[in-house]
């Protein structure tokens, strides 16, 4: 017990420090298995330590200096793009014992990644990760070819004791994130072309009724017209914080 106790408090020092260092917003979810520290980064990119150890969520260069970022015993890669996929930034907090887990082209680029399909469950670092469908449904590169095609990037539902965490990644409202259920806490991406727009996250929030919602990737969106939207919504918290 002391050394696990231990354990955390030097994760809670160096992501704090980390976050203190570069004027990160951190927030503290309570949980049936202690404290989940979430980092907010940027953009789609988070930093978590729950349990003695630290996830990382799409980490990239452009977001943070990862040289001084804490090491890692889990990374969640959504999909291979650029913004979402650094390599640099991955090499930088991995040691042996890292685990990384990716959909199937992303995983391509990343030796011993976990892929993990849509719709699969795998338990990695004593966490359950469950991978939703991450895709356009509306927005598209050029007639009939979606920035995020079907069937290829993921977001990952992961559990912290008693906490559900959903991490949407690149993706509309669709289908299987409105069917969600028992989800505590939820990161939504909200910037146009690629993502969403304020009424496409608040149908999806309608739908599935997250108890905290950050919006995240969300560029220069209006932030405000989500608050809006969701007024009349008491079950759901939205929680905004700099995560351009």
């Amino acid at each position: 017990m002391g050394k696990l106790f231990f354990l955390s408090a030097g994760l809670f020092f160096l992501c704090a420090a980390a976050a203190l260092a570069d004027n990160f917003e951190r927030d503290t979810i309570k949980t049936s298995r202690g404290d989940l520290d979430i980092t907010l980064i940027g953009h789609g990119t988070l930093m978590l330590a729950a349990e003695g150890k630290v996830i990382h969520v799409d980490p990239v260069m452009q977001e943070a200096d990862y040289s001084k970022m804490p090491k890692a015993d889990l990374i969640l890669v959504t999909h291979e793009h650029s913004d979402h996929l650094d390599l640099k930034a991955i090499n930088l907090i991995k040691t042996d014992k890292t685990e990384i887990v990716a959909n199937g082209t992303a995983a391509r680029q990343l030796k011993g990644a976990i892929v993990m399909k849509n719709g699969e469950t795998k338990t990695v670092q004593g966490f359950k990760i469950e991978a939703v469908p991450a895709y356009n449904l509306k927005h598209m590169r050029s007639p009939g070819v979606p920035f995020h095609p079907k069937g290829v990037g993921n977001g990952y539902i992961v559990t912290f004791g008693d906490k559900r965490v959903y991490f949407a990644g690149d993706t509309e409202n669709t289908p299987e994130m409105k069917a969600l259920k028992g989800i505590d806490i939820a990161f939504l991406p909200m910037n146009l072309p690629y993502t969403m727009t304020p009424e496409m996250v608040a149908d999806a929030a309608k739908a599935f009724r997250p108890k905290v919602l950050y919006p995240y990737h969300y560029g220069n969106t209006d932030t405000g017209r989500l608050v809006d939207l969701l007024k009349n919504e008491k079950d759901t918290e939205i929680r905004i914080r700099r995560l351009q």
